[in-house]
């Protein structure tokens, strides 16, 4: 082999049956997260990963390099809430962002401070919210990576504590009634380890300040069993509405009216089978984003007084391009996405066009949201060689202007994207955005990072990332090609990679690799694959069928398991796209065919591999990550490398402090360009 000794993985005479088939599974006590064994074992396979990577000459000075261009202030678009302009702001290599206010004069503070939450960087805020009046505030903290958060209670004028800690919160916005209490949302906690054992009945409460926890009452969800709930009042504060789901697509729509006192729940929508939004109320008329009789969304209205769906009308019909609309100043702004590309259109409540809004250029653009009587809005613009910049929006007029510019040490016009259009295995045309430096030569010469997703409705759009910014400086080609399974083209092209026509997405990706191989960006030996969470499924299956298209897998936090990931935490809400094993024969054969762990096979040369996972991952649990490692360790044939980097206190992405990423970042590089045999960095 290649010199690494992996450490002696103990297997068991596990055995699954399904429909009669037996399926082992030697690797079973890896998913005991709590067990002294696991934890010997993640400490041994860490030692022999960073072993692997300290050897690598140029390791220290691709960090040094990341840490300089990541070193410059970042400052969010500012909102307002009570007597108070807030934003967040990174001198530049904070773990965590600060969230700092202005009074009316001007006078700058620090509000909220999350590098004090713990020495590490490893407690991260996750989600604030203030009351009616911007009096009061809630906010939501992670530790260790966790999805399972606290939620603190403070004064917005002396940012003391004033009620007590929530706690065991988990997949929940925060929703304030008045200035007297608020929504949240959660599970009961579970038996066993709540990083890996099984939730699936959200609960919606109200927590009444100045009561305890216990007191909470139950909105919704004790009587009807939903894997996720949400609660928000609208900015009137007269309703509750009430999204209820049992997968990560469809909901059911409810509305309580909150100025009536005890009031029944309304039903807007009493099924799973579209995906529906309700985004602003004026009275009794509310305004929903929909694809009900609409794959790319529009937007309809309803009144309470007649809610069914046959009864909701039109306001901003269904185009060619999917919409996702957001309100502010009391406009709606339709954001289009052609081609993975922002178009953002701005009407008014009658649904009458007002401005075709001009943008800085051809990307993603995010923003355009506020409250109703707010005079200017927000939204901020990048892509792949252009950092994000913010731009103020006058609402009245259509014009926007420069707010502010990060100064980046990377030069934007040096390098360019170009989006072309390949062919798939099943003769289907994807989109794929290249993005490399100016005057590159298509000699199969240069390393290439093929990044993917494909799954969830989930559209990847153009983007900057600091570490993309060190791989494109150092001469590396990034691709990102828009597989079946996204939302990129609506609720078709989510269909068309789901469940029994998964393969459409592993196909997808495959094109992708052979289109850059045979123009000349890169070759099989300059290809590295990376993607993350369903991306890491999309890695898993492709390495797994196509070993000999790439050089460099980076499976990050993936769904690798596929028999068994439906039964952990949440992941049974993901069956809308997968199905799963127990569901049917033909199901579960279907599924094993790619399922990446159940895919290794002894005497293939598999392309050198860092599996990526985080120990405290309660979304995608890591025993994934620890079997699909040690499948590839026993099995492997030849020279290439199969590590796996397990973050310590670390979860499944959000939150992760700056220097966790920075780390990251450089391990990645550094083990694809060594393993793509680059030796020295120029």
């Amino acid at each position: 082999m290649n010199g690494i000794k992996y450490p002696v993985t103990k297997k068991s005479e596990h055995t699954d049956t399904y429909f009669g088939t037996a399926v082992k599974d030697p690797y079973r006590w890896l998913e005991d997260d709590r067990s002294a064994e696991t934890e010997a074992w993640v400490k041994e396979q860490n030692t022999v990963t960073y072993n692997y990577l300290s050897q690598i000459p140029y390791r220290l000075t691709l960090k040094s390099r990341l840490e300089k261009m990541w070193n410059y202030e970042k400052i969010s678009a500012p909102f307002i809430e009570g007597e108070y302009t807030y934003f967040y702001k990174n001198n530049g290599l904070q773990n965590q962002s600060v969230l700092y206010r202005k009074d009316k004069s001007g006078k700058e503070e620090v509000f909220l401070d999350p590098n004090t939450f713990s020495k590490d960087g490893t407690t991260s805020l996750a989600g604030i919210t203030f009351s009616e009046d911007g009096s009061k505030v809630a906010y939501q903290i992670s530790i260790g990576g966790s999805d399972w958060r606290e939620v603190i209670v403070i004064d917005a004028h002396t940012k003391s504590i004033i009620d007590v800690k929530l706690v065991d919160v988990k997949f929940s916005g925060l929703s304030w009634y008045k200035n007297e209490g608020f929504y949240y949302s959660s599970y009961d906690k579970p038996t066993g380890s709540e990083l890996s054992a099984k939730t699936d009945q959200h609960k919606l409460y109200y927590h009444k300040l100045g009561t305890a926890q216990k007191e909470d009452k139950v909105i919704f969800g004790a009587e009807q069993k939903r894997r996720y709930v949400g609660g928000a009042v609208t900015e009137d504060g007269n309703y509750l509405v009430i999204s209820a789901s049992t997968s990560t697509s469809g909901n059911e729509l409810y509305v309580k009216d909150l100025s009536q006192p005890n009031s029944s729940i309304v039903t807007i929508v009493a099924n799973f089978n579209t995906d529906n939004d309700i985004i602003d109320n004026v009275g009794s008329k509310f305004y929903i984003n929909t694809n009900y009789n609409a794959p790319n969304n529009r937007i309809v209205t309803m009144d309470l007084t007649n809610p069914q769906q046959v009864n909701w009308k039109d306001l901003i019909p269904e185009t060619e391009n999917v919409l996702t609309p957001t309100v502010g100043s009391g406009y709606i702004f339709a954001h289009y996405m052609k081609d993975a590309v922002s178009m953002v259109k701005q009407f008014d409540y009658q649904g009458k066009l007002i401005h075709t809004i001009d943008l800085p250029g051809v990307g993603t653009v995010s923003g355009f949201y506020g409250k109703r009587n707010e005079e200017t809005l927000y939204f901020t613009f990048s892509n792949y060689f252009t950092p994000g910049s913010s731009y103020a929006f006058q609402p009245k007029t259509g014009t926007s202007s420069l707010y502010q510019k990060p100064k980046v040490d990377f030069d934007s016009e040096k390098f360019e994207s170009k989006q072309v259009f390949y062919t798939s295995k099943d003769g289907t045309k994807v989109p794929m955005i290249i993005t490399y430096k100016k005057g590159l030569k298509l000699d199969g010469n240069n390393p290439t990072i093929l990044y993917g997703y494909g799954g969830f409705n989930v559209s990847l759009t153009p983007s900057f990332s600091i570490s993309n910014a060190l791989w494109l400086e150092n001469g590396g080609v990034y691709a990102v090609p828009n597989l079946r399974g996204g939302g990129e083209y609506g609720k078709k092209w989510h269909l068309a990679g789901t469940k029994m026509q998964k393969q459409n997405v592993f196909d997808d990706f495959i094109a992708a690799a052979e289109y850059l191989i045979a123009n000349k960006y890169t070759s099989n030996h300059f290809l590295a694959v990376r993607g993350g969470s369903n991306g890491g499924l999309l890695v898993g299956a492709t390495m797994t069928q196509r070993p000999d298209l790439m050089k460099v897998a980076i499976p990050a936090v993936g769904v690798l398991d596929m028999l068994r990931y439906h039964t952990f935490t949440a992941g049974a809400g993901w069956a809308y796209d997968y199905g799963t094993a127990d569901e049917s024969a033909s199901m579960f054969e279907y599924i094993k065919k790619y399922s990446p762990v159940h895919n290794v096979k002894s005497g293939i040369p598999y392309p050198a591999t860092m599996v990526i996972t985080g120990d405290h991952d309660d979304r995608v649990v890591p025993s994934h990550s620890f079997k699909f490692a040690s499948e590839l360790q026993e099995k492997q044939t030849g020279d290439n490398p199969t590590l796996i980097r397990i973050d310590i206190n670390a979860g499944h992405g959000a939150g992760k402090s700056v220097s966790a990423l920075i780390n990251e970042s450089i391990d990645v590089q550094s083990f694809i360009l060594w393993n793509m045999g680059i030796k020295k960095m120029n």
